[in-house]
């Protein structure tokens, strides 16, 4: 599928801060089943090209300045060509060591009842236990927007029983890992089958190390693998992580964001806004 991206994210300062440098990821990454054509990352209209991979294999971009004024707008946009692989990733040009994805992290720790909540989950082999986990997932943390934050843990979604694409994949990665699976948080976009937008921004996934298949990305939220309507931005051990973008505001600042997802589909006239 051939899909085309457009992804602005508006930052608003009040006052106007000193300076601001970002750290920018928002290239998707090339490997089997994706491939980005003519993707261009803008800030304020300015090109930003990437200079450095990060440990993930990541391609990252850096902007600053000083007296930036008001608002900044970044933006990403480009067509991907995807195929669906039945959501297994191979060819990424960099392949950590899957133990580094054992990591916990204070948003994927897995708390006493995270713990219970795996262990429900009867024993199989792994690829089968993973497909079991995704359900139960989307089951037990109902997608609902706006009841919980950036800083919500998976142990605090699993017992709230709601949350967005973000908290249930926190917990999925919690749990994967309290049973000693290597998982980590993906971060992209998504065409939804129905046109639909569920999602504000960008869409939320995991992927867990499967032996004899290597990465295999499991979606809670729609209780799937992913398919050739996603397109895989990056990975990390979670959200904060793998943000597409982190920034640095000097000065005394009150910020708001802003952001928008256009994507479509060239090959059947389908597309959606989500906003």
């Amino acid at each position: 599928m051939r899909l085309a991206v457009r992804h602005v994210t508006t930052y608003r300062y009040e006052p106007p801060p000193v300076r601001v440098a970002l750290r920018l990821r928002l290239w998707p990454t090339d490997f089997d089943g994706q491939r980005a054509e003519g993707w261009q990352v803008a800030v304020n209209g300015d090109p930003v090209a990437p200079f450095s991979t990060d440990s993930w294999g990541q391609a990252v971009g850096l902007w600053q300045a000083g007296d930036p004024g008001e608002g900044i707008e970044i933006t990403a946009s480009g067509q991907v060509l995807t195929e669906d692989r039945a959501g297994v990733v191979s060819g990424l040009p960099v392949r950590p060591p899957e133990g580094v994805f054992l990591r916990t992290t204070p948003l994927t720790e897995a708390s006493d009842a995270v713990v219970e909540f795996a262990a429900a989950i009867p024993e199989q082999d792994r690829l089968s236990w993973l497909h079991a986990l995704c359900r139960a997932v989307g089951e037990a943390v109902v997608y609902r927007p706006q009841v919980t934050g950036n800083a919500t843990s998976a142990a605090e979604a699993l017992q709230l029983g709601a949350g967005v694409c973000q908290d249930q994949t926190h917990l999925f990665i919690a749990a994967a890992r309290s049973k000693g699976i290597p998982a980590r948080y993906v971060v992209g976009y998504l065409l939804a089958e129905d046109g639909s937008a569920a999602e504000v921004e960008t869409h939320a996934w995991a992927e867990a190390a499967v032996p004899g298949l290597g990465w295999v990305g499991f979606d809670p939220t729609h209780t799937i693998c992913p398919t050739d309507r996603y397109v895989r931005l990056g990975c990390g051990l979670d959200s904060h992580d793998a943000a597409p973008v982190q920034g640095v505001v000097i000065g005394q600042s009150t910020v708001s964001v802003a952001a928008r997802v256009a994507i479509g589909a060239e090959d059947d006239g389908q597309a959606q806004e989500q906003q």
